[in-house]
């Protein structure tokens, strides 16, 4: 894809690397509308009505859905088969709507509003506090240690110094949520130009003006939240180590061996740009699966924080040692890079989507470090990325395939790999009942509940997919699709079990007369007949991930009669959107993130082809994308400037910044520039909950 300015130059000190001026603007951002043009203003040509409910930025939420977003865009593009070097951000819906909504906003989205969190907005603990950079011995001060370990991480990726972003804010740990207002004015004076007009902000390559207000942040450490961000961490991280490149021309090398990097004229990372962010991002995990194991466990037995032990020899018979929902935070240090004084539990219960939205990232974690003498499937890249430098390898003791051996270890492999053991054997032993074969949403610790959530149940059958692929050794990330021969462990047979008893019990028991499935089932009550899209798109998501894990074709067909029965019961074709619930259209992250990945389930695996006996048109790959485009039009984008649930955008869709063009809406479409939407400073370039109603 054409992007310009991927890569700018900017000098900055080690000092001025990490740590934001103080800010000193205390006024509170107002609700109003951005500077605009009327003629980019087509909200009368909608019949619907896109209203912002929120203002809140929900982390998991969020994160979450850009998550879905992501595999949603570049990589479902190109599996049907756009090849994505002719998209151009500056030209609409070209080669055509899809590709254009698909390739360039959905993808674009995703990766930006990951940056607006870990690198600009403060949303959390700043990794200079981080457990893995405390310990590094290049430098006397914090300050100087992380910033000689970015410089580390640049040199490894063959990216320069000089051109590393100023006043960052990187994060280790993330909070809940907080206010995605910009506390001050955003710097959008010109710092370099274009002949044309165009140019780059400042603050596209110094990110001070970025921050949020902290006084506005909950600073709570909730599973689900840091979890979601994890897995943007790590999809991301995951698609910019995947390779090699050379350093005298960037070109993107596949790799042969852990070794292709010994030579001078090869770094890791498939371009220097993105292996940088990949360094970033994988330093950012490191510091934060270290956190998690070391500080943010609870003891079951006595309801007080505890450090993970060793994953593969716990034993949740013995004594559960799990996450708990929410844990507050008294912050401790500098403003400009706070850590954490004390930590005290505020809601000590186990949920089940905390611990999918931590499985599924560990998993996912898991394929990228795995050094297993067992597993014939590691990526040379990957190998090489952890082969010492710029990152610890495991101990010997850790990848022999021998248990009883392991031991205690803060490298990523190991701290990554007992977090996802005991989050995998606490859903197993809290969270599935095995009677009724399905997983309930809550356990306070001592005992299990008695509600199964569609939604939460769908989306942990997808994460133990993934956590299944990555433990038997098959491809994560982008090819988690893929077909391929396992280590078949005793984790991963678990784990199908789990999945098909739970893809089973929702088709003899959820399914109603009307080909919809109800919203959850008590086991003590029966099914919960409330019919809701969220509940739809669960039991999609999970049904497809049966079908992906086991082969069984039953499990397509049911996924492909509630999708049928969802798109005639609940679209709305004067409003182009899905009811969410009888007669109402309220749109949360959550529910845009899996409405985006059942559109890409289908279009993948329920689609109509020549071996089913049905072809409704609901499942025709055109009537998908046209539903597709549709929702990004309604609901993601909206109808206007101040409507739908993407708040403002950044360069990489299209939006540049004109000397000859102060409407903040350079491109003319429906979303924004991050200094003209929503507020007296603007907004970031994040997902806000609406209300779609007849205008």
């Amino acid at each position: 894809m054409k992007r310009p300015w991927k890569v700018i130059s900017a000098s900055v000190l080690a000092s001025t690397l990490v740590l934001a001026g103080c800010i000193n603007d205390k006024e509170e951002a107002s609700n109003t509308e951005g500077a605009a043009s009327e003629e980019t203003k087509k909200s009368e040509k909608s019949a619907s009505k896109v209203s912002v409910s929120d203002y809140t930025f929900d982390t998991a939420g969020n994160m979450f859905a850009y998550a879905e977003f992501e595999l949603s865009g570049e990589p479902l593009a190109e599996n049907l088969g756009l090849d994505l070097d002719i998209l151009d951000i500056n030209k609409l819906d070209q080669p055509t709507k899809f590709d254009y909504t698909a390739g360039v906003e959905s993808y674009e989205y995703s990766e930006e509003a990951m940056y607006e969190v870990v690198e600009k907005s403060g949303l959390g603990l700043h990794l200079i506090n981080g457990p893995a950079v405390e310990t590094l011995e290049n430098g006397n001060s914090a300050e100087e240690k992380l910033g000689n370990r970015f410089y580390e991480l640049a040199d490894a990726v063959g990216y320069s110094r000089d051109e590393i972003f100023s006043n960052m804010f990187p994060t280790f740990i993330e909070y809940s949520s907080g206010d995605p207002h910009y506390k001050e004015e955003v710097n959008t004076s010109e710092y370099a130009s274009n002949d044309d007009g165009s140019y780059v902000p400042v603050y596209q390559v110094n990110f001070e003006t970025l921050r949020w207000d902290r006084n506005k942040m909950e600073k709570t450490l909730v599973p689900s939240a840091y979890g979601a961000t994890f897995l943007k961490q790590a999809l991301w991280a995951g698609d910019f180590m995947g390779g090699f490149h050379t350093v005298d021309g960037d070109e993107e090398l596949a790799g042969e061996t852990p070794k292709d990097d010994d030579d001078k004229n090869v770094a890791l990372g498939v371009s220097s740009a993105d292996g940088f962010q990949g360094a970033i991002l994988t330093e950012e995990i490191w510091n934060k699966v270290n956190y998690i194991s070391n500080e943010l466990f609870v003891n079951g037995a006595e309801g007080k924080l505890s450090s993970a032990g060793i994953g593969s020899q716990y034993d949740p018979s013995d004594g559960f040692v799990y996450l708990p929902h929410s844990i507050e935070v008294t912050e401790g240090g500098a403003e400009q890079a706070p850590g954490a004084k004390a930590l005290s539990v505020m809601d000590s219960r186990s949920l089940l989507q905390d611990q999918w939205l931590m499985l599924w990232p560990s998993s996912e974690f898991f394929g990228m470090t795995d050094q297993r003498e067992s597993n014939p499937n590691k990526t040379p890249s990957f190998q090489a990325l952890f082969d010492g430098a710029p990152y610890p390898s495991a101990p010997k003791e850790n990848i022999d395939g021998s248990a009883g051996n392991d031991v205690k270890g803060t490298d990523p492999f190991t701290a990554n790999y007992n977090v996802m053991l005991h989050v995998f054997k606490n859903m197993d032993a809290m969270h599935f009942n095995n009677d009724k074969g399905v997983f309930v949403t809550e356990h306070d610790g001592k005992k299990q509940g008695t509600y199964m959530d569609t939604f939460q149940a769908g989306y942990t059958m997808e994460s133990m997919r993934i956590f299944q692929r990555a433990i038997d050794g098959l491809p994560v990330g982008y090819a988690s699709g893929e077909s391929a021969e396992g280590l078949k462990t005793k984790e991963g047979k678990r784990a199908l079990e789990m999945i098909e008893k739970q893809a089973d019990f929702i088709i003899d028991n959820l399914v109603m007369d009307s080909g919809l499935v109800a919203n959850g089932y008590d086991i003590e009550k029966g099914a919960d007949e409330e019919v809701t899209l969220d509940a739809q798109l669960g039991a999609i998501r999970g049904l497809t991930a049966a079908y992906l894990a086991t082969d069984d074709e039953k499990y397509r067909e049911a996924g492909r009669s509630i999708y049928k029965a969802m798109d005639e019961k609940l679209w709305n074709k004067e409003l182009k959107a899905y009811e969410t619930s009888e007669g109402k259209m309220n749109y949360t992250p959550f529910t845009a993130g899996a409405l985006s990945a059942t559109f890409r389930t289908a279009l993948l695996n329920l689609s109509n082809n020549g071996s089913d006996s049905e072809t409704p048109k609901s499942l025709e790959i055109e009537t998908i994308t046209s539903r597709y485009t549709d929702f990004y039009d309604t609901v993601i984008d909206g109808p206007s400037l101040d409507e739908g649930m993407q708040a403002s955008e950044f360069w990489d869709t299209g939006d540049y910044y004109d000397s000859k063009n102060s409407s903040g809406n350079t491109d003319g479409d429906n979303v924004p520039q991050v200094q003209a939407g929503h507020g007296k400073h603007g907004i970031s370039p994040i997902l806000l909950p609406v209300t779609v109603e007849k205008r």
